[in-house]
């Protein structure tokens, strides 16, 4: 049976309206939460980029049933593994385990702030391949040292383990990375329907979870939704090979120069109407994908959640 994620936005909001939504989405009969992990929001206007790690701790702390997910985090630049794989452990516990660990290979816009610089993608698959492989070496507990082309580990150990470690969902933009998310991770995680990507997991061995980001707009009107999408959201329309590459918002400012309202609209469900959005979400479903995380870029969060609790589930069967 299909669980129905709740993306908290941690570039469009503070830390204490995401852990309000997040307690909304609970009560609203939403399965989990998933939390972007951000330094910086994708555009100025957005205006907020919190600290994702506390903010699922004060989620853990203030609900009681709803499921927690990173999605995603790059565990190789801005992050040490070790640390993710401290950071994650910790979650886990105080979660109840109800965490699961999104990784991803990450974009230039978060990683470059620590002055490391930011890898080719080639590199940066082979960096995310030797992350979760010293991830996993920590979680087995004891101390642990590691050698990589890339990253290293030396006589680390994480002390504190939950007796069931949290799934790693790993983000799969192409065959790649969903052939490392077969081998090295728990799910895969991508934000397009692809039937190429989710049958690249199967096939390299992958039998985990699938999670499905799905975007929408919903609002008491069409144009009310289009017009936020756009303000908010138009840095999408420029794809993963332009996004993972820019380093500031200002430069998604200028990639998204040429976007359009109707782009927006063509890209994504947008307004009242329920149909629109089950059909997008059972784009998804159909693909493979039994964890569909809805991303609301209209204007209302509490509207979306109520919509979502009084249309989009019952039709669901959720």
């Amino acid at each position: 049976m299909t669980k129905y994620g709740y993306k908290l936005a941690a570039e469009g909001f503070g830390p204490a309206e995401l852990i309000r939504q997040a307690q909304l989405a609970e009560r609203a009969g939403f399965d989990f939460v998933e939390i972007s992990d951000h330094f910086h929001p994708w555009l100025d206007v957005q205006g907020h980029s919190p600290f994702a790690w506390t903010v699922l701790g004060a989620i853990a702390a203030t609900t009681d049933r709803i499921g927690l997910a990173t999605g995603v985090t790059c565990p190789t630049v801005r992050y040490h593994p070790a640390i993710i794989a401290q950071a994650a452990a910790t979650l886990a516990l105080v979660s109840d385990g109800r965490f699961a660990l999104g990784i991803g290979s990450g974009e230039r816009l978060n990683e470059h702030v620590v002055g490391r610089g930011f890898p080719s993608a080639d590199e940066r698959q082979d960096m995310l391949r030797e992350a979760l492989e010293i991830i996993r070496l920590l979680w087995q507990g004891g101390y642990q040292s590691y050698r990589g082309e890339f990253l290293d580990l030396e006589d680390a150990r994480v002390f504190d383990l939950p007796d069931v470690l949290p799934q790693i969902i790993v983000a799969a933009g192409g065959p790649q990375a969903a052939r490392i998310a077969a081998e090295l991770g728990d799910g895969l995680f991508g934000t397009e329907p692809k039937p190429e990507l989710f049958d690249a997991f199967r096939e390299a061995g992958g039998d985990g979870p699938a999670y499905g980001e799905v975007g929408l707009a919903w609002a008491e009107s069409e144009e009310a939704a289009v017009k936020h999408a756009f303000e908010t959201a138009r840095w999408s329309l420029t794809g993963w090979k332009v996004m993972a590459e820019l380093p500031n918002p200002a430069n998604f400012e200028a990639s998204a120069a040429l976007a359009r309202e109707e782009d927006i609209a063509e890209a994504m469900p947008c307004g009242p109407d329920a149909a629109t959005h089950l059909e997008a979400i059972r784009e998804y479903e159909r693909v493979g994908y039994d964890h569909v995380v809805l991303m609301n870029n209209g204007p209302d969060p509490d509207g979306f959640i109520d919509f979502f609790a009084r249309e989009l589930k019952p039709a669901l069967g959720a």
